[in-house]
């Protein structure tokens, strides 16, 4: 047995933190590519209501971006849930926006 065929404890946090940094960069990458479909599709967001001005995605709020979808902290919640949801399901990741918005689930 030699000494370099060992991994050390170091070595193995280091590849483990690599592998997780990796996978949110993914799902980064993917909320980044939904929110410019979106900005492609729509001028605001498709979950504002303008009539009540209420937001969909947090059922009966106010919205207090006025529709304005860039950061918004409910907007990015959606698509993080909608990621996590595709993910343990094993589905493919929708490639465009508006396959997220025309899925019955």
């Amino acid at each position: 047995m030699c000494a370099g065929s060992y991994v050390s404890d170091d070595e193995l946090q280091k590849a483990l933190e690599k592998k997780s940094e990796k996978t949110t960069s993914e799902k980064q990458r993917w909320i980044q590519r939904m929110l410019r479909s979106a900005k492609h599709h729509h001028k605001i967001c498709p979950y504002y209501d303008k009539k009540t001005g209420m937001c969909f995605i947090a059922l009966g709020e106010k919205c207090d971006r006025d529709g304005r979808y860039d950061n918004c902290p409910r907007f990015l919640k959606f698509l993080e849930e909608k990621y996590e949801y595709y993910k343990s399901r094993n589905l493919p990741l929708p490639v465009d926006f508006a396959d997220i918005v025309i899925a019955p689930f």
